[in-house]
This record gives structure tokens, C-alpha cells and sequence, in this order.
């Protein structure tokens, strides 16, 4: 079985005026070079490099490689228990833990994130969800190190 990648480009244009250059922001391409299907459920952290494509189901912290451009899409089906550090992040699933990303987060419809979201920029469409704060991070800051699972959250991974 060969796997394949999948080239994902968004973006969105900003308006702009006369006498300042267009800006653009969103998703810049990424290959989405990682797939977890539907069936797969992961119990433990997961770093990935590149793209990952998550239709599946993880308990643990996901983590985009440091200092690489990232992407993280989470499909409808894919839910994540843990805490997510990406460069990029589209969410359409379930996200139980706080997400912390470096450039762009976009929320689709069918996204619902229970925990804290610290993004630079942000898209949110008519129906997703969040049960925590938004808080746009300076772009000075350097990049947030994933946060552990508390112990309460780990000990219920490890008797499930």
C-alpha cells in the first residue's frame, strides 16, 4: 500500500488600499502527508511533521514538529483528548484541550473545541463552537511548549 499526499491550499485575501501592499492570510499549501482514518484511535502523544490529516481519534497531546510550518486538519470525524501545538490548524471535529497555534487557526462549521485557543490569526464559521477563551497571541512570543495532560486526565487514558 502506497500512502499519498494530499495538497491542501486556503487562503483568504484581506482588503487593502492604495497605498498599502495586499495582505494575505489563511492557510498558505502544505501536503497533507499523514492520514488517520476514521478507525484508528490513539491513546498517547503524537508529534507529526509536515501535514496530518486526523479522521481518527487520539487521547494524548498532537504537536506539530517545532519550528517547522505545520498543519493539522481535523475532519469531522476526528476528535483529539489532549492539548494540540500546530503552526497551522483547521478544525472541523472535536477537540477536548487547549490549542495553541503559531500563524492561522480556522474553525468550520462543525468544529467544537472545549478548552483555550491562542492563535495570531483566526476564521470561525457559523456554527462552530468553543467552550474556553480566544486569546490572540503577540507574534513576538516565541512558540508555547504543549502543556502535559494533568494527572487526572492521564490516569483516565490509562484505565480506558
Amino acid at each position: 500500500m502506497h500512502a499519498a499526499s494530499i495538497e491542501i491550499a486556503i487562503q483568504t485575501r484581506k482588503g487593502s488600499s492604495m497605498f498599502k501592499a495586499k495582505k494575505t492570510t489563511g492557510v498558505g499549501q502544505a501536503k497533507l502527508a499523514t492520514l488517520i482514518a476514521h478507525d484508528v484511535q490513539i491513546a498517547g502523544n503524537l508529534e507529526f511533521s509536515d501535514g496530518l490529516r486526523m479522521d481518527g481519534h487520539v487521547k494524548g497531546n498532537v504537536t506539530g514538529r517545532p519550528g517547522e510550518q505545520t498543519l493539522l486538519v481535523v475532519s469531522d470525524q476526528g476528535s483529539i483528548t489532549g492539548n494540540v501545538v500546530a503552526y497551522d490548524i483547521v478544525i472541523n471535529g472535536t477537540i477536548n484541550g487547549d490549542v495553541t497555534v503559531e500563524h492561522f487557526v480556522e474553525l468550520q462549521s462543525n468544529a467544537h473545541v472545549n478548552g483555550n485557543i491562542y492563535y495570531q490569526q483566526l476564521r470561525m464559521d457559523v456554527g462552530a463552537s468553543v467552550e474556553g477563551k480566544l486569546t490572540k497571541r503577540d507574534n513576538t512570543l516565541a512558540p508555547v511548549e504543549t502543556p502535559r495532560l494533568s494527572s487526572e486526565m492521564a490516569s483516565d487514558y490509562s484505565n480506558s
